[in-house]
């Protein structure tokens, strides 16, 4: 996947559209991310440990990973990602627009 946890997102489609966010969970298996703020639901919730009382609760919802766009730090604009590889070996995403690296 091109984001991970942690990384500022950018909504690119859906009811959402436009919002930015965090990405708060990752699940790559479905190949679906959980932003901070984004894709809100109403859940009915039977009470329990962390809902003593229950009742309707609002929480975030995963939506597909290629909906999202990752927003650069130096440039602040929403990029596609590259990989290159740095002089001790490692493998790290670099901004399209810029060239900054972003991991």
């Amino acid at each position: 996947m091109h984001v991970k946890k942690g990384d500022l997102v950018k909504v690119l489609a859906g009811r959402d559209k436009g919002k930015e966010g965090t990405i708060i969970r990752s699940l790559p298996k479905e190949d679906r991310v959980v932003v901070e703020k984004v894709n809100l639901v109403k859940r009915h919730q039977k009470p329990n440990a962390d809902y003593p009382e229950g009742g309707i609760i609002t929480k975030e919802a995963p939506i597909h990973v290629s909906n999202v766009m990752l927003i650069c730090k130096s440039c602040k604009k929403p990029t596609r990602t590259g990989h290159k590889f740095e002089d001790n070996g490692k493998k790290v995403r670099v901004c399209k627009h810029c060239g900054a690296t972003l991991d």
